[in-house]
């Protein structure tokens, strides 16, 4: 009977110690189990971390990037605004010298037809003294016609014509008719039959119109 006790004691023993190997064996597992689990949250957490990593690069790249084309602006619009004021300036300067120079021709722009009026002047000056010491009345006569001719020459150098032709169609354009007067011929009927007082044109322009009788 005794060995019959020792026999259930072994075969308890052993069985605790199956039971025992069986729990460590769990224990392991659940351990590796544990460590898989930890293993791929760290894994996860790094891809994570390294996906943030990557972005955060990419923001600060796209950043530099806008910085370096904002800088860019700046520069172009300095450039840009430097060439305005100098532009600004300069045309402000021109303006004034412009205005300078228009102000100068107003007001020396007669300056070469004045000199050239005081030579005619001269000239009429001198025939003037010549009629008072001369009793040569054809000589006198010959520089007046003289002193004419230049006149008339410096007149045409100016751009400035003569309005006194006879016998033409009467134009109120050109012709003040001051007076009518009947006339005979059909053919002079409306036409300019007397100059009163000549006319001028400068170029294209009439200065002063022809004072003319005009047939009917």
């Amino acid at each position: 009977m005794e060995e019959n006790l020792n026999n259930t004691n072994t075969v308890n023993i052993e069985h605790k110690e199956e039971q025992l190997k069986k729990e460590e064996n769990k224990k392991d597992t659940l351990t590796n189990n544990e460590k898989e689990e930890m293993t791929g949250t760290d894994d996860k957490e790094t891809k994570i971390a390294k996906k943030k990593k990557t972005k955060e690069n990419k923001l600060l790249k796209e950043l530099d990037e806008i910085k370096s084309k904002y800088e860019e602006l700046e520069k172009n619009y300095a450039e840009l605004n430097d060439k305005y004021l100098r532009i600004a300036a300069e045309f402000d300067n021109y303006k004034k010298r412009t205005l300078n120079e228009k102000s100068d021709l107003l007001k020396y722009g007669s300056e070469r037809v004045l000199l050239k009026l005081l030579e005619i002047i001269d000239d009429i000056e001198r025939a003037i003294d010549a009629v008072k010491k001369s009793d040569n009345i054809e000589g006198i006569k010959e520089g007046l016609e003289l002193i004419n001719i230049k006149f008339k020459e410096f007149l045409k150098q100016q751009g400035v014509s003569e309005i006194c032709e006879k016998n033409v169609d009467f134009n109120i354009d050109i012709h003040e008719a001051i007076s009518k007067l009947p006339v005979s011929d059909e053919t002079m009927k409306n036409k300019v039959v007397d100059v009163v007082q000549k006319g001028y044109k400068l170029y294209d322009k009439v200065i002063r119109y022809a004072k003319v009788v005009v047939g009917e």
